[in-house]
């Protein structure tokens, strides 16, 4: 029998065995691939460089820093500098570069807020922000496991046998005092007074020792050293009002606090300007109408600043009418700090008293 070069056996129309130029050609195209994949890894390492294991995390920590400052920087607005603001503002600014945590205590809508983040913005590092209330807890200012992650690994090396192994790994994600105090952020918890005292003993341990303890991260990561540049500004109302919890007096020692109350009525109504370009003579009334009011209220009633800017932007908006709409404004400006419908009726006739009086 003669010899050929490959099997006359056919499948469904198909030779069994490759020719040899057949295998020479799978043989080019493997080879192709092979060095298309070499020259594509070469031309990343030439952008890249070549890095170690630790320099990918640093560069990966780095890339997480820039992508979060660039979302969690809160930017102050309409912000009005007197020489009543700026004498708060230094203080604030002085105790947070000698390092020490500042607590701004003061009643509502006197500008405490805006102010934090004036100065956060001074110190020239990323800000993060987060709301307390009667809710929060520990975990919502370190952070937890958000999720679980299955890796699977199946082992074919004989085509017969199988051998699977599945990995179940949590995936632990920071909150905003975590990756504060890691990244050496400036943390701005507002409403801190409102949140519970036990949520907030695990800033102890970061005031005190400079250590955050993530009370239910697993293994060597539970603790994270706290960044030298990490600064904290805490923002709360007076105690006598609705939903305020007294802070513990071994967190409170650890603190520098002012107390602030209201604005002089010229920066309330430069203030009351720049939100709502009204006009300082028409602001200049709108400030006097509040302040009038405040003095006769008692407490958490008492109308701040952001009732005043609220008139200002309604008025903007009447066409031709802000005369006649000027008391029914002032009135649902203000309601929300009258307790009932009683409480209301009699503020009312107060409120259109000055309204009229100052329009």
């Amino acid at each position: 029998m003669a010899w050929v070069r490959n099997h006359p056996r056919t499948v469904r129309g198909g030779g069994v065995h490759k020719t040899q130029e057949q295998r020479l050609k799978a043989q080019q195209r493997i080879c192709k691939t092979q060095k298309e994949r070499y020259e594509e890894q070469e031309a990343r390492y030439m952008t890249e460089g070549y890095m170690t294991e630790e320099e990918k995390k640093v560069k990966l920590n780095e890339e997480m820093q820039q992508i979060e400052a660039s979302f969690l920087v809160p930017k102050s607005k309409n912000f009005v500098e007197t020489e009543a603001v700026k004498k708060y503002e230094d203080r604030v600014f002085l105790w947070l570069k000698a390092g020490y945590p500042m607590h701004l205590i003061g009643p509502t809508g006197c500008g405490k807020t805006a102010l934090a983040i004036k100065v956060a913005e001074k110190l020239g590092r990323p800000m993060i922000w987060i709301n307390g209330d009667e809710a929060t807890t520990t975990t919502d200012l370190v952070g937890g496991y958000s999720k679980i992650e299955t890796t699977s690994v199946h082992d074919r090396y004989i085509h017969k046998v199988y051998k699977g192994k599945d990995t179940i790994e949590p995936v632990w994600v920071n909150n905003p005092l975590a990756l504060a105090c890691k990244n050496g952020y400036t943390l701005i918890y507002n409403e801190f007074s409102r949140a519970k005292a036990n949520a907030n003993n695990v800033l102890l341990g970061v005031l005190e020792e400079g250590i955050l303890e993530l009370p239910t991260c697993y293994g060597v990561e539970r603790f994270i050293k706290v960044h030298p540049e990490f600064r904290l500004i805490l923002t709360s109302n007076n105690i006598e009002y609705a939903g305020v919890h007294k802070p513990q007096d071994a967190l409170l020692d650890r603190l520098a606090s002012i107390h602030m109350d209201y604005y002089d009525e010229e920066t309330e109504t430069k203030i009351v300007d720049a939100h709502s370009k009204i006009g300082m003579e028409k602001a200049s009334r709108i400030v006097k109408t509040v302040r009038a009011l405040r003095e006769k209220m008692e407490s958490a009633e008492k109308p701040g600043t952001r009732p005043a800017i609220m008139i200002a932007s309604a008025l903007q908006q009447c066409n031709g009418n802000a005369k006649e709409m000027y008391e029914q404004i002032c009135v649902d400006a203000m309601a929300s700090k009258f307790s009932s419908l009683q409480n209301t009726q009699k503020k009312t006739e107060l409120v259109r008293e000055y309204a009229r009086k100052f329009s």
